[in-house]
């Protein structure tokens, strides 16, 4: 490695080095550059390679002071180093994500067949795994001694008529044999001949592709044991992984380009459909999904396949991946002027997609990048730091703009519209712990005046938790109507009240009851100490406690 330095920096070294006329050159060690000497022919006192030229020192009675990050080169030193360039564009950022992936059934057109009634397997309609069912065809055909006792009553309740058992009495032996399994048309059947069996059949309750299956003929089986497993196979999932970092990226309605290794020479493609908002732990995946169409049964239940996600940003502007080097976890370019100079500059980029990377900070449309080439001059420009005890590229980069995440603080004028809100949401909590349904009913026209110069006097309250409640109050018909339309709103306005320590600062109290209707745990506001519950009133008036 040693000698390849060598070499390199002997042979490249006097064309990286551009000295401007009238300039002192300076020379340096390439593997030591803090040895340097003015003298062309020197060695290094440490490894006795010999010195490269690395920088000129100002000419004399120049106030200039020399700019280590730019290197100036002639045309034939250009030619010799290959550079190139290439400008920043504004575009659209494309990324293509190359993702695995199984192929399963739809679940939401998947079933399990549980066994309604205990008995014995005596028939079985479909005996293998793999087999197409139709709706209503026949799986299995259990006996059952429960099912013929349920048929039994049934019948004799049909055959003793109104006199002996009445209507419910008749409706109550129907609705049993509904829920051991026979289907309505089984009944009246049953109806029509008044002969009770004791075979129960089990049918598909959809058409499709058995999956599994659990039982044999002969084998006794309980209620609730599992018989079959149908999919339908007619249309199916494409689900695959997508990585934290590469969420900000997948969108639903994205195509998705998916190869099959039983499918050879043919892609196919389709939208993405869903994403799981719900994190994997342990991989710190989202799984995404894509329907596609199988109406030859042609994609297989569980087979893997291979997809690329194309996706595309709005434009922006970009800058060429090539062109982009790395020094001390800083992004640096090399941007071209005039006369071949090219001028290190750090630079601030986002998202990296698959030719380019977007830039947020540092370089401008039109700019000229250095693609080629460029670790030549960097290696220039770092002889040049060395040789007057500067450090690395350092352009002085604004760090990052911040952006407040955090819920906005009230203003004054938006405290007085949230206090004006929480005194009339009290007011009528108040009217409800009396049971007083039209004062409730007054004192909701000023409530809902006090929302309404809430939301459209405060801008973020349109996102805010309120926003939901906006035409959800009511005044009736009745008392139980308007509480349990209030409840939700008046706890959600508790919450927002507290964390502006309206309560505090107005003198309200804050009461929370356990065990509400809607909510199971529903707060309000109140203008007393004294406990008075709104949701229940009278029935359950000193229902909760006071928080703090």
């Amino acid at each position: 490695m040693k000698t390849f330095l060598s070499l390199f920096f002997l042979l490249l070294g006097p064309v990286l080095a551009a000295e401007p006329a009238g300039h002192t050159p300076v020379y340096q060690c390439p593997m030591h550059p803090w040895i340097k000497s003015d003298k062309p022919d020197a060695k290094c006192t440490i490894c006795g390679m010999a010195l490269v030229a690395a920088t000129a020192s100002p000419a004399a009675g120049s106030d200039q002071p020399l700019d280590p990050n730019l290197v100036t080169l002639t045309a034939t030193q250009v030619a010799v180093t290959g550079v190139q360039t290439a400008p920043v564009t504004r575009g659209p950022l494309v990324r293509t994500l190359r993702v695995n992936g199984v192929i399963d059934d739809d679940e939401t057109r998947h079933r399990i067949l549980a066994a309604r009634v205990p008995g014995r397997v005596e028939k079985l309609g479909v005996n293998f795994v793999g087999a197409e069912v139709r709706e209503g065809e026949m799986l299995a055909t259990i006996y059952s001694p429960e099912m013929l006792t349920a048929q039994r009553t049934y019948v004799e309740r049909l055959r003793a008529g109104n006199t002996a058992f009445t209507a419910s009495e008749r409706a109550a032996a129907r609705e049993r044999l509904l829920e051991l399994g026979l289907t309505a048309e089984e009944i009246r059947i049953l109806e029509a001949t008044l002969e009770p069996t004791a075979m129960v059949n089990v049918r598909a309750p959809m058409s499709g592709t058995v999956v599994s299956r659990a039982v044999y003929e002969g084998q006794y089986v309980g209620t609730n044991d599992r018989l079959f497993e149908i999919g339908d196979f007619s249309r199916m999932w494409f689900v695959f992984d997508v990585y934290e970092p590469d969420l900000s990226w997948v969108r639903p309605g994205q195509t998705v380009e998916l190869a099959l290794p039983s499918l050879a020479g043919r892609i196919l493609t389709a939208p993405v459909a869903f994403i799981d908002p719900n994190l994997n732990e342990t991989t710190r995946t989202a799984r995404a999904r894509v329907v596609l169409d199988n109406p030859d049964r042609q994609l297989l239940h569980r087979q893997t396949g291979i997809a690329a996600v194309k996706v595309e940003s709005p434009a922006t502007l970009l800058v060429p991946r090539s062109a982009v080097l790395q020094h001390g976890g800083k992004p640096v370019v090399f941007v071209a002027s005039a006369n071949r100079a090219y001028a290190a500059r750090e630079i601030q980029l986002g998202r990296v997609g698959d030719t380019a990377v977007e830039v947020l900070a540092g370089l401008a449309e039109g700019d000229q990048v250095v693609t080629q080439g460029a670790l030549l001059l960097d290696g220039q420009a770092q002889l040049a730091h060395a040789a007057i005890g500067g450090g690395g590229h350092d352009h002085g980069t604004p760090a990052p703009s911040k952006i407040s995440a955090a819920e906005p603080e009230h203003d004054a004028a938006a405290y007085a519209l949230l206090k004006t809100l929480a005194l009339s949401s009290a007011d009528a909590a108040a009217t409800l712990a009396a049971d007083d349904l039209p004062g409730y009913q007054k004192n909701l026209t000023a409530l809902r005046g006090a929302f309404a110069a809430y939301l459209t006097g405060y801008a973020p309250a349109a996102r805010g938790p309120l926003a939901e409640f906006k035409d959800a109050l009511v005044d009736g018909p009745d008392l139980r109507a308007a509480r349990r339309a209030f409840e939700p709103f008046s706890t959600a306005l508790v919450d927002l009240a507290r964390s502006q320590h309206v309560p505090h600062r107005e003198k309200l109290h804050v009461f929370q009851c356990p065990m509400t209707p809607v909510l199971g745990t529903g707060r309000w506001l109140s203008r007393s100490a004294d406990l008075r519950n709104p949701f229940f009133g009278s029935a359950m008036l000193e229902c909760g406690e006071e928080l703090n």
